[in-house]
C-alpha cells in the first residue's frame, strides 16, 4: 500500500499522519508533497527521514491511495492528475463536493456510496457539516428529516493557521488587561481587527463565517456548505437547511446547536436511545469543543423537544474539526476502500 500525503506540512496534513500512525494503517511506503516553500524538508515518518517534494512537479506515478488537503484551487489541477496516475484521491478541499461523479462521504453515513468512483476521486465534508452528519443520520432513518435549523459555531483552525495566529495574537495584545470595557490606565486599548476576520475574534464573536456568496442570497459560502451538503451525504434532496455560521474564540472544534423537523414524532428519550448506539457518537451532558478536541466522536447532548417545528428536537453537537472534521474522515474513507477492495 504507497500512500500520499499532499499538503503533509499543513494544519490538516500534520494531523492526517498522525492518524495513519494512530490507527496503524497499512502504509507500506508513503511519500509526502507539499508546496515549493516547504519542498526539500524532511519529515520523520517511522523514524526515517522523507523528504517533502514539490507537489506542482513531482511525478505521482505508482501510488495507490493519495490523501489531500492543499486547498480548492490546488485540488483542481492536482487531483485529476493523482487519478490519471492510478491513485485513488480522497481530497479534503471544496473542489469536488458538489461534483455529481464525485461521492461525499461520511463512513458513519453513507459508506455505500464509495461503490462506484467515476473520476477516482472521492471528497470529504465541510469541517462543520461533517460534525453533524453522524448525529443526523440515524435520527433520519428513525423518524424522517425534514428540516434543519442551524447555529454554528466554528472554531478559529477552521480558518487555517492564519485564523489561529491571529486569535493567539490578539488574546496575547489582552492578556493583562480588563477586555471587557477595552480600556485601562485611563485609556482606550485598541485591538487590532486582524486580516482573517472580518471582526477582532479575541474575546468576540463574528456571525459571519465563510464569505458572503454573490449569488444575491446573503449568504455565506459556510452556509450553502453546511446545507447542499447535508441534502448529499443524507440523500434527502428537499431537506430545508437555514443556517447561520458563526465564528468563535476557539482555537479547535466546531459546535452546532440543531432544531430538527421530522415527518413522524420522536421523543427526545427515543431519541438519545438511537444516538447511543449510533457509530461514531457519544452523548454528553455537556458537549463542548474543549470535551471533543483531540478525541473522534461527534459529541451530543441537550437533547429536547422543539415547539417551533412540527415533531421538533433541538440539540447540541461539538466534535474536532481537524480530526473527525477533516483527517480521521479522510483516514475513515481510506479504510473503508480496502475494506471493498
Amino acid at each position: 500500500m504507497r500512500v500520499a500525503v499532499v499538503g503533509a506540512t499543513g494544519q490538516v496534513g500534520t494531523v492526517m499522519r498522525a492518524i495513519l500512525l494512530e490507527r496503524n494503517f497499512p502504509v507500506d511506503e508513503i511519500r509526502f508533497f507539499a508546496s515549493s516553500r516547504s519542498a526539500g524538508s524532511t519529515i520523520v515518518w517511522k523514524g526515517q527521514a522523507v523528504e517533502v517534494e514539490d507537489s506542482a512537479t513531482a511525478a505521482f506515478s505508482g501510488i495507490d491511495i493519495a490523501l489531500m488537503s492543499s486547498g480548492a484551487t490546488s485540488s483542481r489541477e492536482l487531483a485529476p492528475r493523482f487519478a490519471a496516475a492510478g491513485a485513488t484521491v480522497i481530497d479534503n478541499s471544496s473542489a469536488w463536493r458538489m461534483d455529481p461523479e464525485v461521492p461525499l462521504v461520511v463512513p458513519e453515513v453513507n459508506e455505500h456510496a464509495l461503490i462506484t468512483i467515476p473520476k477516482g476521486i472521492v471528497a470529504n465534508p465541510n469541517c462543520t457539516t461533517m460534525v453533524a452528519m453522524p448525529v443526523l443520520k440515524p435520527l433520519h432513518l428513525a423518524a424522517g428529516l425534514v428540516s434543519v435549523i442551524a447555529a454554528t459555531y466554528q472554531a478559529v483552525s477552521g480558518s487555517g493557521r492564519e485564523g489561529v495566529n491571529e486569535l493567539a495574537d490578539q488574546l496575547e495584545k489582552t492578556r493583562d488587561h480588563d477586555v471587557r470595557v477595552l480600556t485601562f490606565d485611563g485609556r482606550a486599548f485598541p485591538l487590532d481587527q486582524g486580516v482573517k476576520f472580518p471582526a477582532t475574534i479575541a474575546h468576540n464573536v463574528i456571525p459571519l463565517a465563510g464569505a458572503i456568496v454573490d449569488d444575491g442570497s446573503l449568504e455565506t459560502n459556510e452556509e450553502q456548505k453546511l446545507r447542499d451538503e447535508s441534502r448529499k451525504i443524507l440523500e434527502i434532496p428537499s431537506l430545508h437547511v437555514s443556517a447561520t455560521c458563526v465564528r468563535v474564540p476557539v482555537f479547535t472544534g466546531h459546535s452546532l446547536a440543531l432544531t430538527l423537523g421530522f415527518e413522524r414524532p420522536l421523543t427526545p428519550e427515543h431519541a438519545m436511545e438511537i444516538l447511543a448506539k449510533a457509530r461514531g457518537v457519544e452523548l454528553s451532558d455537556l458537549p463542548t469543543p474543549r470535551l471533543a478536541s483531540g478525541t473522534d466522536p461527534c459529541y451530543v447532548g441537550r437533547v429536547r423537544h422543539a415547539e417551533a417545528l412540527e415533531n421538533g428536537l433541538s440539540l447540541f453537537v461539538s466534535g474536532d474539526n481537524l480530526r473527525k472534521g477533516a483527517a480521521l474522515n479522510a483516514v475513515q474513507i481510506a479504510e473503508a476502500l480496502l475494506e471493498l477492495r
